[in-house]
Formats: C-alpha cells, sequence, structure tokens
C-alpha cells in the first residue's frame, strides 16, 4: 500500500514495504528524482538499513554465545511497516519486533519512520525506541538512490558530489564477494570539497567512509542546473555506491558499516554499534532538497 504526500511544488511516494520512499518529483516542470527500483540494475529504491548495514560474517550475528542468520542490510527493508499516523503532508510508520524479527535478532524494539514534506524538501526522522528488558544494540542507515544524470542528456561524468566541509577521506574496500569490508584502504580526497564521478570509481564496489565531517552532500552537475541536497544528523558514516554503469547513485549516511572479513565478535562489538538502554529512544534524520 502506497502514500503520497503532496506539497504545492512536489510529491513523495512511500510504500508499507521497508517504509521506502520510492518516488519524490517535482511538479512544475515535472522531474523524477528517485531511482526507479528496474531489476536490470537494482530492485531497491531508498530502503533503511536496520539492524546492521551491509553484511555480517558468514550472515549471522552473535548475541551472548549464540547465533542468529540475518540477511545483508537485516530485515527492515523487506517487512511491512504500520502506517500509524497520516496527512496530505506527513506519515509516520512503525515496525515492531515480533517472532519472525526475534529469530534473527533478539531483542525487542519500535523503529518509525516519519517523513514530513515542505514544498521541495522532504524530512524523513528516525526512531528507534527500546522496548526490551535489557541494552540493545544496532546499526542504522539510509540508502536513498538518485537518478543519475538527473536529466535526460549527460553522463555520470558530468556530476560530481559537495561536501559542506573539507574533507579527508580514506575509502575502505570491500572484498572479492563485494560483502564484508577487506582492510584495503586509500586517500580519496585530501582537504578537499568536490568528488568527481565516474563509473570506474565503483569496479570495485562501494566507495565506504568512516567519520566524515560534513553533514551535508550535494549531487550536481557541470552542465545541469538540477540538483540534489542531503542532509543528515545522526550519521557519521558514509557510503557512496552505484552497481557498475547504472543510472542513478546512492549517497548513504550511516551508522556503522559491514563486519570486517575476519571479524569473530559479538553484535556488540561491530563498528559503529549503537547501545540503547532499556526504556530509551536513539533519534536520526535525513533531509533531501530536490531542485
Amino acid at each position: 500500500m502506497n502514500k503520497i504526500l503532496r506539497s504545492s511544488s512536489a510529491e513523495a511516494e512511500i510504500n508499507t514495504l521497508g517504509a521506502e520512499l520510492i518516488s519524490f518529483r517535482k511538479l512544475d516542470p515535472e522531474a523524477e528524482y528517485i531511482w526507479s527500483g528496474d531489476a536490470t540494475y537494482w530492485t531497491g529504491r531508498s530502503p533503511v538499513l536496520f539492524p546492521i548495514i551491509g553484511a555480517a560474517r558468514n550472515g549471522e550475528i552473535k548475541v551472548d554465545g549464540k547465533a542468529y542468520k540475518i540477511g545483508n542490510h537485516g530485515f527492515a527493508r523487506r517487512s511491512e511497516f504500520t502506517l500509524v499516523q497520516e496527512s496530505e503532508t506527513h506519515a509516520v510508520y512503525r515496525l515492531s519486533y515480533d517472532e519472525k524479527t526475534l529469530a534473527s535478532y533478539p531483542f525487542k524494539f519500535n523503529l518509525y519512520i516519519t517523513y514530513k514534506l515542505n514544498a521541495s524538501t522532504l524530512e524523513l526522522s528516525y526512531r528507534v525506541e527500546n522496548s526490551d528488558e535489557q541494552d540493545i544494540f544496532f546499526q542504522l542507515g539510509t540508502h536513498p538512490a538518485f537518478n543519475c544524470p538527473l536529466d535526460d542528456n549527460g553522463s555520470l561524468s558530468d556530476y560530481y558530489l559537495e561536501f559542506a566541509e573539507s574533507e579527508n577521506l580514506e575509502r575502505l574496500f570491500l572484498n572479492s564477494d563485494g560483502l564484508l569490508i577487506s582492510g584495503k584502504s586509500e586517500p580519496v580526497l585530501k582537504q578537499e570539497t568536490i568528488l568527481p564521478l565516474s563509473h570506474e570509481m565503483f569496479a570495485e564496489g562501494a566507495l565506504i567512509f568512516r567519520n566524515v565531517r560534513s553533514r551535508q552532500i550535494s549531487l550536481r552537475s557541470k552542465h545541469s542546473a538540477k540538483s540534489v541536497v542531503v542532509t543528515y544528523k545522526g550519521f557519521p558514516d558514509l557510503g557512496i555506491w552505484q552497481p557498475l554503469n547504472a543510472p542513478f547513485i546512492c549517497i548513504e549516511p550511516w551508522q556503522g558499516v559491514a563486519d570486517m572479513d575476519v571479524f569473530e565478535g559479538e553484535l556488540q562489538a561491530k563498528e559503529g554499534i549503537i547501545t540503547l538502554e532499556p526504556g530509551a529512544n536513539f533519534t536520526s534524520s535525513l533531509t533531501i532538497e530536490i531542485n
């Protein structure tokens, strides 16, 4: 079931499956900014990553010495959310623990995702509530895919990412399976704000960065006035990805990253793990402005 939010200048469409943003478009002139989900490249559009980001080594997490099988990026993206509040310009979705989630993640939680549309700006707010009697541990991430090029003409090489602050970024590489962090790294930016884009840079998979300073990243072109501005809070890490030669780019603020390919620890020892006490809440946000 889909919900459409409308303002005077834009529409956003959300699916209850994964509470996923599946469309964000300007109305005059009409232009779509979110990837279509064409299976030729990738069926996702803007999934939420919870309770892990990326892959867990051996496809499992360990809690108190017990192993639990869990899929890449967790289960929220393939779970049916409940629409608990709505109006013409906002919607609130909830995913709560049940027998199925407890089988792969032995913690009680509520995950709320709120969408608010104001003109051509869409704010996504995330709230994780610990409804357990013990500390819970999780990672949380975003994965919006933006059409690129944004116009019918042009190519990816016309585009670049502009960081709000000068960055010293070290790229972490994934292993040959493209799932776990290999330990290989290389510098990408040295006190710079501009990252030029090319298909070749994704030949070895996603670009993964820890502890990014900027809290805003813009997707811009040298030849087009159209742009996307992504602003975020509570997400210190970042993934940049596309399947090789795909006509979109993912800008993915995260809290946490995939396991190292030698990782053998328990869930609470994962990189960037969030620890939440009983009754406590964790909040973060992502804002998308289309121009």
